[in-house]
């Protein structure tokens, strides 16, 4: 397995994020509070982690939501995977939603998503007047059934 090194500033208390097992694809980010932040039902908020990256180039970091969080609490990440991109050097935020029908809260410390080092391919974009047919052609969105 190839690894990409990368730098970051950690203005909060917590630790940086890690892998939690050595199969894992996605590194636990904490959040950093200085309250708790209650979540009502279907409510949304940037949770902030104190962390900045200088991602290499060719690289982004997906934010990605936490599978435990999500069952559990309801607590998942909208914009889905989120990407912050290789020239970004502001501080890295995850946007959750509470799904539950209940209030969560979330405090300082607690494992809110998952990082995820991903390599980016450029594309270069043609303008052509026709598509190259296929025998699925436009079909979509359950074209194949449920």
């Amino acid at each position: 397995m190839n690894t990409v090194q990368i730098n970051i500033i950690n203005k909060s208390s917590n630790e940086i994020p890690s892998y939690a097992t050595i199969g894992s694809a996605g590194m636990d980010v904490r959040s950093n509070l200085e309250t708790p932040v209650i979540l009502q039902p279907l409510e949304r908020a940037l949770i902030p982690t104190g962390l900045f990256a200088e991602i290499p180039e060719g690289y982004e970091i997906q934010v990605r939501p936490r599978s435990g969080l999500a069952l559990k609490n309801g607590l998942t990440c909208l914009n889905t995977p989120g990407t912050i991109d290789s020239d970004y050097r502001g501080e890295i935020h995850v946007l959750l939603i509470n799904l539950s029908n209940q209030p969560q809260t979330i405090n300082h410390n607690e494992r809110i998503a998952q990082l995820v080092v991903a390599k980016v391919e450029k594309a270069t974009l043609i303008l052509v007047q026709q598509l190259n047919e296929t025998q699925r052609a436009a079909g979509g969105f359950g074209h194949t059934g449920v």
